[in-house]
């Protein structure tokens, strides 16, 4: 997406992040959103006078986790503030959260963008708030419902610093901070059901200025697809103002997926509209050190660490080496298939290849696939050891998906239908000796590489049904002799 080359978009992140705890933030009440309307909603949800919160240790460790996972600083104490504004999915008027001494301080991340390396992005702070409740205005004909199951449920509030200057940088960024949340487990990553959802704003300047342009926010952004369209819409509508000699209002703005377009929702307030001051109801939260190393120590290898080992020790390249990362499962099924097979390079390239696919078609996540990551290890492994060709690894592959059956069974079926006469295998190599001089003649000149280009004509002539092991073997001896 190419804009005027005289205009340079500046892009500022907040992602609401839902954490997975059973409890809410500051009440008993089960954090499930998606029941019946208001079965989980108690007193304190409801703000009925007399009601103290208290704070949902879970909540208060997850956030810690995702802290350490970006090598910010953690407060050693952190405080609780109240957010003043009114709306009917509110019911205490005001929502807790955090301004002044946020649980998570300044980190950063690197974000993965096309065509470029990794660009580290800075985060601002990661805070610790309740939601609110949730509008409903298609339940009831001519009428407006609330659902205070979502009130007080728990959300960590990760804010970028404006780093990002595209829209593509910044759904990358939003799919990175997914990938890590989920990683880590601390939120179940369901966009569609709001657990992750993205305010962006961005802002328009000339290149070369440091003063930043008057910025909009776009509210409520729950696909990495729509925070691209919706922020090339607006920084196209900010470069059509101002070019025209008008100004770009500060505003809350909602995007519109059908008419591909943003739309005005409301002023944008300052810091001072919302009338911060500290919660009377909630202490201090303190923090020891001791309770971060034991998490820090509780913490999976995270997805960086473990994509530069890909690539490093196992010597994947680093394109491999991310889609292998981009989620937990998909990573963690790669490492169990490897250790059974110990070929890095082939078992990526049949997860990305032929499981993929497979995961494609039939819309399953790589947790639902039948095989197990052991049972790929194994055929693969006859493959690592020249003594399947690909093509009856992938026949292997397809009976015991197709027919139930194990791995051997399928071995023994597909090794019926193999060739492994030696006078007919030498009929093949001869021909491909005779078909092929020039590299018969390199071969001679001690260019081993092109045995392997020899052998897959011949595996190819056979249909696939040739013994790679006997094919290398008569390979040898002819050009030897």
């Amino acid at each position: 997406m190419n804009f005027s080359s005289k205009w340079e978009p500046v892009i500022g992140l907040e992602i609401h992040v839902q954490l997975n705890t059973q409890s809410k933030l500051f009440s008993t009440s089960p954090a499930q959103v998606n029941s019946d309307p208001n079965v989980h909603a108690n007193i304190v949800d409801l703000a009925i006078p007399g009601t103290l919160p208290v704070l949902n240790r879970k909540a208060l460790h997850k956030a810690i986790m995702f802290g350490v996972a970006i090598s910010a600083r953690i407060s050693k104490t952190c405080r609780f503030e109240r957010k003043s504004y009114f709306y009917p999915d509110l019911p205490k008027g005001y929502q807790i959260t955090q301004l002044s001494d946020p649980i998570v301080g300044k980190g950063s991340i690197d974000v993965l963008t096309e065509g470029k390396s990794a660009k580290t992005v800075g985060i601002t702070r990661a805070h610790l708030e309740e939601d609110a409740g949730k509008s409903v205005h298609d339940r009831i004909a001519n009428t407006t419902a609330i659902d205070l199951n979502r009130a007080g449920t728990p959300l960590l509030e990760v804010v970028t610093e404006p780093h990002l200057n595209s829209p593509s940088e910044a759904a990358s960024c939003f799919r990175q901070l997914h990938t890590l949340v989920t990683w880590l487990g601390i939120c179940d990553g369901n966009l569609n059901e709001g657990s992750m959802r993205c305010d962006a704003n961005v802002s328009v300047r000339q290149r070369g200025d440091k003063a930043l342009g008057n910025r909009t926010e776009i509210k409520n952004v729950n696909s990495f697809r729509f925070v691209e369209r919706a922020l090339h819409y607006e920084i196209e509508r900010h470069i059509a103002l101002l070019e025209q000699g008008e100004s770009v209002e500060r505003e809350t703005r909602l995007y519109d997926v059908e008419r591909d377009e943003t739309r005005r929702m409301r002023g944008k307030e300052y810091s001072d509209d919302y009338r911060y001051f500290p919660d009377p109801d909630l202490l201090p939260v303190a923090v020891s050190e001791d309770l971060v190393e034991s998490i820090r120590r509780s913490m999976p290898e995270l997805p960086h660490v473990r994509r530069e080992r890909y690539v490093s020790q196992l010597e994947l390249d680093h394109g491999i080496a991310a889609l292998l990362t981009r989620d937990r499962e998909t990573s963690e099924y790669f490492e169990r298939a490897n250790r059974v097979t110990g070929n890095a390079r082939l078992v990526a390239n049949w997860i990305l290849g032929n499981v993929g696919s497979i995961l494609n078609r039939d819309e399953l996540t790589i947790e639902e696939f039948p095989l197990s990551p052991e049972a790929l290890g194994k055929i693969l492994s006859h493959v690592d050891d020249d003594e399947l060709s690909d093509a009856m690894a992938k026949q292997v592959f397809d009976q015991v998906l197709a027919h139930g059956n194990s791995v051997n069974e399928a071995l023994d079926r597909v090794r019926q239908t193999q060739i492994s006469g030696s006078g007919e295998l030498r009929k093949i190599v001869q021909t491909v000796l005779d078909n092929h001089p020039n590299q018969v003649k390199q071969l001679s000149e001690g260019k081993s590489k092109v045995l392997g280009f020899l052998i897959g004509q011949a595996i190819k002539m056979s249909q696939g049904k040739a013994d790679p092991k006997q094919l290398s073997e008569i390979f040898r001896e002819l050009t030897s002799s």
